[in-house]
């Protein structure tokens, strides 16, 4: 018996040296492809003129309206190191805040050590599945980088791994990170006629993280000029509309945890936009490269005078085209390809996603034929599916209250609305691309003040204080059962008057007095909870399995 454990023992210890070995050849040896190319930083000097940015014909401004607004033109690493030069303290702010969010959900300092090796591990060649020209730009910006975070890797691969990161958010999409909603209409449903697309970018990484939202301008020196709302230190594309009346916005979808790197979602929309004019050209694009996550592509094309969603995952490819003159896409798939795809199956079986779809639906049908004010007013909804008030910040609404950026895009005249804080709430300011590009002159107010839509003021008149105390009231209780310290009563009810129907309120007080040793309140709340709107079927699970578990 001894012997066989010594045995086992040894064979246990070879296949951890064996395994730990594997690992340590896979961290030194992984590649990210860093570009080959040196650059005279005293090349880009930046002059500031009371805020407004200029590098060798590149320019930076804030308007007035809060946005911060660029023009970045020529060759991939010029490009790059100028708009570096010029955000520098933008990607420095951009930056801490992305890190601290991490540090927030993962207190542990080894652990996030660990995590930095893992990183390393998991995107050891995501460099290859880059193409050379956004390596550059990406190189070119993170040569303004700070160094405080080289813990976490080199400028240059820190900044390539955030691309990732934003795939990852999207594979979490069940913890709240994301949860799109995005159409498109023309002929028939459309004011004029023509192509006019909407879409709610809600990607969260705190409100922070949406401080800065950038609109940048990019005359590429090959491919299409092009217009696009992120932020600092972001070359792929989010939502974005090119010279040629191509816009591009993204959905995830329901799909595979990712095992090994690939091509972040946001550098192929970054390659539509630049080189396709065409939903054809678009989707041969997309076949061409294997993608990171599962994700849904809304293509609108002037050219085609009409939109169509490309639906990817990293084994396969399908091309959603509507029958009639308007289409939606929130977060499931619905071409033929995925019909009976047993992910997709369950997805809309499961989520929140066909609950939005169907409000969008019934909203595209009040709203006939759709202007762009009244796009902003679907995207600005949060009611349910009937028009009942469901709660605040429900991810069943279309409005969470949580989105980065939401867009209007009116291609065939070259027009673009960009949302101002709070949220999609604030005004939407208008660019024409036309002009800008025929006359980049930043030293002026770009948006044109004749188009601008008014902020949702019945929206900050009622709600927008109300979810502020809300996201402050639930943090307070969160942070009460963590540190067992219980709360007044005051605090507590003050929970429910400032959103009563919305169904966390409900779990959230279950979860206090559960933690506080009062069963049958804790039984009270969490029924109270499953009568409210819940998005997801595992959430109505858990409060239902929190309910069971206090008979035991």
């Amino acid at each position: 018996m001894k012997r066989t454990l010594k045995y086992i023992s040894i064979g246990l210890l070879a296949i951890f040296v064996l395994l730990v070995g594997t690992i340590t050849v896979l961290y030194i040896s992984a590649d990210m492809g860093t570009p080959k190319v040196s650059v005279n930083l005293k090349n880009y000097q930046v002059l500031d003129t009371n805020g407004f940015r200029t590098c060798n014909g590149n320019y930076l401004r804030q308007s007035e309206s809060g946005l911060w607004e660029a023009y970045i033109h020529g060759d991939p690493l010029t490009r790059g190191v100028a708009m570096g030069r010029l955000s520098q303290d933008l990607l420095a702010y951009q930056e801490k805040v992305f890190v601290d969010q991490i540090k927030e959900i993962i207190p542990s300092e080894s652990y996030l050590k660990f995590l930095r090796f893992f990183t390393v591990v998991f995107n050891r060649n995501l460099g290859k599945y880059i193409p050379e020209e956004y390596r550059k730009e990406i190189y070119g910006i993170s040569l303004s980088c700070t160094d405080e975070y080289n813990a976490i890797g080199t400028p240059y691969e820190r900044q390539l791994n955030y691309h990732a990161a934003h795939d990852i958010g999207h594979t979490m999409q069940e913890y709240m990170l994301v949860g799109c909603s995005s159409f498109a209409v023309w002929d028939k449903k459309s004011e004029d006629s023509s192509l006019l697309v909407g879409r709610n970018f809600d990607f969260y990484v705190g409100d922070d993280f949406a401080k800065n939202k950038l609109v940048s301008f990019v005359n590429p020196q090959s491919g299409y000029k092009f217009a696009s709302v992120g932020w600092a230190g972001m070359v792929g594309v989010l939502s974005g509309m090119n010279e040629a009346g191509l816009t591009v916005t993204i959905n995830a979808a329901k799909g595979d945890i990712p095992t090994s790197a690939a091509m972040p979602i946001s550098i192929l929309v970054r390659e539509i936009l630049q080189y396709a004019s065409t939903i054809k050209e678009a989707y041969a694009i997309a076949q061409k490269h294997h993608t990171f996550v599962s994700e849904s592509l809304l293509i609108g094309s002037t050219k085609d005078g009409k939109a169509a969603i490309i639906e990817k995952t990293p084994s396969q490819i399908g091309l959603f085209e509507s029958k009639s003159d308007r289409i939606i896409c929130t977060n499931h798939y619905q071409s033929e390809t995925f019909r009976n795809d047993p992910k997709n199956i369950e997805n809309i079986a499961t989520s929140d996603s066909p609950y939005r779809y169907r409000r969008l639906e019934k909203l595209l049908e009040d709203k006939k034929p759709l202007s762009p004010n009244l796009a902003a007013k679907i995207l600005r909804d949060r009611l349910g599916v009937n028009g009942e008030d469901i709660g605040l910040t429900n991810e069943k609404s279309l409005n969470q209250s949580i989105c980065h950026h939401s867009v209007i895009f009116k291609p065939k005249e070259g027009l673009m609305w960009v949302s101002t804080t709070p949220w999609q709430s604030g005004k939407m300011v208008c660019y024409s691309l036309k002009k800008i590009f025929a006359n980049p002159d930043f030293s002026r107010e770009l948006a044109d003040k004749k188009l601008t839509i008014a902020v949702d003021s019945t929206f900050i008149r009622n709600d927008y204080a109300r979810i502020v105390e809300f996201r402050a009231l639930a943090k307070q209780i969160k942070k009460s059962i963590s540190t067992d310290s219980p709360l007044s009563a005051d605090s507590l009810n003050k929970l429910v008057a400032v959103n009563p129907n919305m169904y966390h309120t409900y779990e959230l007080l279950g979860n206090y007095y559960a933690h506080f040793d009062n069963p049958a309140k804790a039984a009270y709340y969490w029924r109270m909870a499953l009568k409210k709107e819940i998005p997801r079927v595992n959430e109505r699970e858990s409060i239902e399995k929190k309910i069971k578990n206090l008979s035991k």
